[in-house]
């Protein structure tokens, strides 16, 4: 497991590229037969990947978390952006298509991905925060009926918002939230922008009380998106490529401008799970 300490404001502004992408681009997420995880100090989130090929890939502790097991003090959202796939947890199995997700509650104990087709791979995308109690494991369904034995949200909270004309037509899927499927502190959801839009999150905001991790994906490969973070009267940028993540600190804005439309799934921790709860940045103030 990989570890990321946090950062001052004060500091970042003076980061080259490369030590800006150093401290908060996750790369090289989605590799075949493995497992890769970056624990950021940042609220304690962690980020990761699983890809199983060969056979089955198990989720373990590792000795960073000094617990028996990884869901121990933890919960855990999982977003499959590949094949068809399953996960098994304490031995019961569930099936994720593309763009479905679980959301796995603390003391979940054996946990393992598999794919269903070797070469069309399962890709997992994994969020995962520190909790205080157990809610439900859920399956969320980006769309689909329910299945027997299985706690199914048949469809995931959608908005549509934007215009083409302002280059920010989406529609965002919110998979884990309050009144939706509950948590401790994570929020995750996925952001698809249409043909012909290619901002997102502008005009941009921070929220002091919750950091967040972008993943960008649907992209083709010679296809790029400018992620904006740092203090809105200090911005930088950092070029984002297919299925690569990004950590954005509570005082950071977090948006971006692609060369084509993409998608994106956002995961948030932190003091609350207030959706709207953004400190908005006036356009005029942006340097």
């Amino acid at each position: 497991m990989e570890l990321r300490t946090a950062a001052s404001p004060k500091d970042v502004k003076y980061y080259t590229t490369e030590r800006l992408r150093e401290e908060f681009l996750i790369d090289d997420l989605f590799k075949a037969d493995e497992i890769k995880l970056v624990y950021s100090h940042i609220d304690r989130i962690i980020t990761g990947s699983a890809v199983p090929v060969k056979g089955a890939l198990k989720l373990t502790a590792g000795d960073e978390l000094r617990a028996e097991y990884f869901l121990q003090r933890r919960e855990m959202g999982v977003i499959n952006i590949g094949g068809t796939g399953y996960i098994t947890i304490d031995g019961k199995k569930n099936t994720v298509g593309y763009k479905d997700a679980m959301y796995i509650g603390m003391g979940s104990k054996d946990i393992t991905f598999e794919s269903e087709d070797a070469s069309k791979p399962a890709k997992f995308y994994i969020n995962s925060a520190p909790a205080h109690k157990t809610y439900p494991t859920v399956l969320i369904k980006l769309n689909g009926e329910p299945e027997e034995g299985v706690v199914i949200v048949k469809d995931c909270n959608k908005v549509e918002l934007g215009t083409l004309e302002e280059s920010n037509h989406r529609t965002i899927n919110k998979y884990i939230l309050p009144g939706q499927v509950e948590s401790c502190q994570l929020v995750m959801g996925m952001t698809k922008l249409e043909p012909g839009s290619v901002w997102n999150t502008m005009p941009c905001h921070t929220h002091d009380r919750r950091m967040e991790v972008y993943l960008y994906f649907d992209m083709p490969e010679n296809a790029l998106v400018f992620h904006y973070m740092g203090e809105p009267n200090e911005t930088r940028h950092i070029i984002m490529r297919n299925e690569q993540a990004v950590i954005s600190p509570s005082w950071s804005i977090h948006a971006g401008s692609g060369t084509q439309a993409y998608t994106f799934i956002w995961g948030m921790v932190g003091e609350n799970q207030a959706f709207d709860d953004m400190d908005g940045c006036a356009m005029k103030d942006l340097k």
